[in-house]
């Protein structure tokens, strides 16, 4: 039997408005015995998603998932290796999807929660926490099964993104261009990443919303209207989208990462535009779809393999600036997925 100095981040208090990464956690060292029961495999941690989700479950209130407890060690989605095992089904060097959390070993027993990765030629492990983990999914989802866009999609269909740039933003958007050959409106927070939209992943429109002329911008590029709106941000934005719905609009919300940090959230103040356009607006959990993960992960695959699909990443390096990586995603620092890189595969003994 072996023991294992384990770094983990735990969450050490509750922010009220932005994260003060020193204040919101606290950086320990366990020991870990390596020693496994029956059907337990041991497993390092190699990326970590950071997601705007995180800021939710932060808070002590009610939610979809049950909120990180204080002392815990900070929920997250990782891909890990496995480096010790005493189950059959996950040998030495295989690559796992699970939520091991912001730590370096996890000790882990079967469950939904624990995917086995199969990695594809040219498809990088750090893709199953982004356009092929639930992230993507996210996307995916949002887009086909409250946007419906197979449906309404088409070149007279208008399709706007907000945090187009970023990890789902990204793949919505493509999906919805590179797919269904819907016009795509994609929104940014700097003309670099507008820039990004357009000539690399091949947006109509790429709008800064930090514009003085944003409103005005975002009236010319929807002269028909917006037929779908798929919403990560809220705020002002989903304002001006809301003044620009179209008859039977489908508004996805999927995000609202700009209201996160605040104390007391903004409301959306043009909602009657659901009204009088008779659009509707809902909002979605990408768990609630797990049954059809199967299908949604073979038709991104192929979009990848065919070109339709192309990812950017922005990874970090060390568990121990995960906090200031969390920052940094609120403050729109990341074009495409947002990761910390923990550790290198062992490449050698995957089988």
């Amino acid at each position: 039997m072996g023991v294992l100095q384990n770094t983990q981040i735990v969450l050490a208090s509750r922010p009220v408005a932005d994260i003060d990464p020193k204040a919101a956690f606290r950086t320990q060292k366990v020991s870990l015995s390596d020693e496994l029961g029956p059907g337990e495999f041991l497993v390092k941690v190699l990326y970590v998603s950071l997601d705007p989700a995180m800021r939710g479950w932060m808070r002590d209130v009610r939610s979809y998932i049950r909120p990180v407890q204080i002392d815990e060690v900070m929920r997250s989605s990782d891909v890990a290796q496995v480096i010790k095992s005493n189950n059959k089904d996950y040998r030495v060097g295989e690559l796992v999807r699970a939520s091991c959390g912001w730590q370096e070993y996890q000790v882990l027993k079967p469950s939904e929660d624990v995917v086995k990765i199969k990695i594809f030629p040219g498809i990088s492990p750090s893709s199953y926490l982004g356009v092929l983990g639930l992230t993507g999914l996210t996307a995916y989802f949002g887009m086909f099964e409250v946007g419906e866009i197979a449906a309404k999609g088409g070149p007279n269909c208008t399709v706007v993104v907000s945090g187009a740039a970023g990890a789902t933003g990204s793949v919505a958007a493509q999906i919805a261009k590179h797919v269904f050959g819907c016009r795509v409106i994609g929104i940014a927070g700097s003309d670099d990443k507008c820039e990004y939209l357009v000539k690399e992943l091949g947006l109509d429109v790429g709008l800064n919303y930090k514009s003085k002329t944003f409103f005005k911008d975002l009236c010319a590029a929807t002269p028909k209207l917006i037929d779908i709106f798929f919403d990560n941000t809220g705020g002002d934005i989903l304002d001006c989208c809301l003044r620009r719905i179209a008859f039977k609009g489908r508004i996805v919300v999927c995000g609202a990462i700009s209201t996160y940090n605040d104390v007391v959230p903004k409301g959306p103040a043009y909602y009657s535009a659901l009204i009088t356009q008779r659009a509707r607006m809902e909002g979605f959990i990408v768990f609630d779809y797990a049954k059809k993960y199967g299908k949604a992960l073979e038709d991104m695959s192929n979009w990848i393999k065919e070109g339709k699909l192309k990812t950017r990443e922005t990874v970090i390096h060390g568990l121990e600036n995960a906090p200031e990586a969390l920052v940094k995603l609120f403050k729109g620092e990341n074009t495409g997925k947002m990761l910390v890189k923990v550790a290198e595969e062992t490449t050698a003994s995957r089988l």
